[in-house]
């Protein structure tokens, strides 16, 4: 077993880092180094930006890059960057992108932009004389981060308000100090994060020359200060709504009959977890694949989303639909905490190219731009659920991935691709296809 462990690996070249991992994990070790060195950049300034992105690197791993265009914004055109490994996504967000086109587009608003950071503490005391404390010491406590914030007022951002919670009722002595911040066109987790580490030192410090406190009461434990994820408060609004005689596409089904059956499995989605979490998996294909593109950190957004689909005690669909006085409304309200400055917005160049493409937006037009991506998913996955189901279109997408992995030729794919355009896409037909055709 010891035989698989390294020190020092960190401070190893790349290349050594390589022969490493593929003498010990390997039984091709020259298939798998060629493999790792194939995804490198020829440009070798290039590849050296993308080492020093994250630590240990041995290779780049790609994503497709797709672009769907047609969006419509509030009046504005758009084509979005889309960086996802998933077919039928990119295909199913233009559809849905082509069809608002039409019928008045896309709205959106922002609702509000805060977000949340919090200093995590223990004090065990009287809380009247902890509350005398804070308010003595808030003036102190923002002065503490001028040098800090100085940049950030300047582009519109900075400390909205300190609050002092208490939290004992759920955890013995624990308090916090909950912050709240505005943070311009950055994501601005380092400017939070900075600020309340700040905070937090000022705080413990300062406590031990407060006359009110006691001998032990002067001993706060900062237990940890960081930021939030969870940004209820930092909320975008996307909506496309039309008469729903409008609604009509196929002769297959009434406008009618789409619009009632499109409310219902939005319905399902509000009150069925199981539905739920799929249904809003599909909206997330759409976020994440432009918040990918545009260099922002998706984990952090399906954190957040996810959490805030659970708000009400029961995790829930984050769109909703209504048919009223016949007119069809779909809409959805999401927290996305987005920059467009900081990060590897500035460094990697696709990320640049992403967001010049969008006519680089600040970051209040991204959280609509990126919120209107997620309606169109959800809008094309619920249309194919109700109608021709969702295997259909899906299929036919993935076709190819499955030709792939069978090696086929580009005489075996144009054949191919043909004949499915009239027989129903399964792994099992692709697999008997291809057979047939190479006897």
């Amino acid at each position: 077993m010891h035989n698989k462990t390294i020190s020092g690996f960190s401070k190893l070249s790349k290349s050594k880092k390589i022969d490493w991992i593929a003498n010990t994990y390997f039984s091709n070790q020259d298939n798998a180094k060629t493999i790792l060195k194939q995804y490198w950049n020829t440009d070798e300034k290039l590849q050296q930006l993308h080492d020093e992105f994250i630590e240990n690197t041995i290779s780049n791993y790609y994503l497709p890059l797709g672009v769907a265009p047609n969006f419509l914004v509030n009046g504005k055109m758009y084509a979005i960057p889309m960086a996802i490994e998933e077919s039928s996504v990119v295909a199913a967000a233009s559809k849905a992108a082509k069809f608002w086109l039409d019928r008045g587009g896309f709205k959106t608003t922002v609702i509000s932009t805060t977000k949340i950071g919090q200093v995590h503490f223990m004090y065990k005391g009287d809380t009247a004389h902890l509350k005398s404390y804070f308010n003595t010491i808030k003036p102190q406590l923002l002065k503490a981060v001028s040098s800090i914030t100085k940049n950030m007022e300047k582009r519109g951002g900075g400390i909205l308000d300190i609050e002092l919670r208490d939290k004992t009722a759920d955890l013995a002595n624990y308090f916090q100090l909950h912050v709240s911040f505005g943070t311009a066109n950055a994501m601005g987790a380092n400017f939070i994060n900075s600020c309340l580490e700040q905070f937090a030192k000022t705080f413990k410090t300062e406590a031990l020359n407060f006359k009110e406190f006691t001998p032990e009461e002067q001993h706060i434990e900062i237990v940890m200060s960081i930021l939030s994820n969870y940004v209820p408060d930092c909320l975008v609004r996307a909506e496309v709504s039309c008469k729903v005689e409008e609604l009509t596409e196929s002769e297959s089904i009434s406008a009618q009959t789409f619009a009632n059956k499109f409310v219902q499995a939005v319905n399902i989605a509000e009150i069925e977890p199981y539905r739920a979490v799929t249904h809003n998996k599909g909206i997330m294909n759409g976020i994440d694949a432009v918040v990918l593109a545009t260099g922002n950190d998706f984990r952090a957004i399906e954190a957040g989303v996810h959490a805030y689909a659970s708000k009400s005690g029961s995790y829930s669909s984050l769109s909703h639909a209504k048919i009223e006085n016949d007119i069809f409304t779909f809409w959805m309200e999401i927290p996305l905490a987005l920059g467009t400055v900081g990060g590897l917005t500035n460094l990697h160049p696709l990320v640049k190219l992403a967001l010049e493409m969008l006519g680089k937006p600040s970051a209040e037009e991204l959280m609509q731009i990126v919120a209107v991506a997620g309606l169109a998913q959800n809008f094309a996955a619920v249309r194919s659920l109700t109608t021709t189901g969702i295997q259909e279109g899906h299929m036919k997408m993935h076709l190819m991935n499955i030709l792939n992995q069978f090696e086929a030729n580009s005489e075996e794919k144009i054949t191919l691709v043909n004949h499915f355009k009239t027989h129903a896409v399964s792994h099992s037909a692709v697999v008997e296809a291809l057979e047939k055709l190479r006897q």
